[in-house]
């Protein structure tokens, strides 16, 4: 092993500061998941325990050591049953990313710009800026390399083609398939509408967001897929990607970050502004 440097009797070595270092990453990414949940709380208070239980020991105060000591011995079983929704989606968000597909590096190292969408963009736009006149509320997942099949299976399978009066009517007040998510495979059809998608609990989700705008961001917290949401009470439409919600964007925007995302490329989105920049000029 190679030394880095030594401290008193102890050596460090290059494999303990990796060691340390992964730890920490480890530890910090945990924190971001559980941050703003009541899981939080549980944390802290094991933590508050397992302190007290070695200041106690040390003291040596052998009952209330022993009875602190029976919560420390089924600590990670306790764990288990009490981060079980946590834990799921740690697993969730570390298997939510295709490397292959999306690591802009490895395209980059073939010669690749990005990846290609079949999706027809601007009739999902055009739908999204109709509904917003008339306060028409949507939800609208794009999925990329995460399956969403679970998702899907929740609600009513279509497998139609998207165009702009199909999803108008879809999303209609008086549609029997209105409510629930509507999503959109990689290929630009919709593959199921009425879904059910998982609900953030974030607290520090904004007060004026309702379950809609909080399906939205849950759902995109633990998968890669892009959410539109309208909403019904504002008409304001929505982009929510990796649990981040961009709000009130306008038609144009809101095409320009679904070529971003949908495709990962950034000159698409350059050349977009561009030709609409010179539109405005010939105007």
């Amino acid at each position: 092993m190679l030394l880095f440097f030594r401290l008193g009797f102890l050596e460090i070595t290059w494999i303990d500061i990796i060691d340390i270092l992964l730890v920490s990453v480890l530890i910090y990414e945990l924190y971001q998941l559980v941050k703003g949940s009541v899981a939080v709380r549980i944390l802290f208070g094991g933590v508050f325990i397992l302190m007290l239980w070695l200041v106690v020991s040390a003291l040596h105060m052998e009952l209330l050591s022993t009875i602190l000591g029976q919560f420390i011995g089924v600590g990670v079983l306790a764990a288990l049953i009490l981060f079980q929704q946590e834990i799921r989606k740690f697993l969730l968000v570390i298997g939510k990313a295709n490397y292959l597909s999306n690591n802009f590096f490895l395209w980059n190292l073939w010669g690749q710009n990005g990846l290609k969408t079949t999706v027809e963009i601007d009739v999902f736009v055009e739908a999204s800026q109709e509904m917003a006149a008339s306060l028409t509320g949507a939800l609208m997942v794009f999925s990329k390399s995460t399956e969403l099949k679970f998702y899907a299976d929740s609600g009513d399978e279509i497998d139609a083609k998207a165009s702009k009066r199909l999803i108008i009517s879809i999303f209609n007040k008086y549609s029997p398939l209105h409510d629930g998510a509507m999503i959109i495979n990689h290929t630009g059809r919709i593959q199921a509408v009425r879904c059910i998608l998982p609900v953030s609990e974030n607290d520090e989700i904004s007060a004026s967001l309702g379950l809609r705008h909080r399906a939205a961001i849950g759902l995109s917290e633990i998968t890669d897929a892009i959410v539109v949401v309208v909403s019904e009470e504002t008409g304001a439409i929505s982009l929510v990607k990796n649990g981040e919600i961009y709000r009130k964007l306008s038609p144009k925007e809101l095409k320009e970050k679904l070529i971003f995302y949908l495709t990962l490329k950034e000159k698409d989105t350059s050349k977009l502004e561009t030709e609409e920049e010179g539109e405005e000029l010939e105007n």
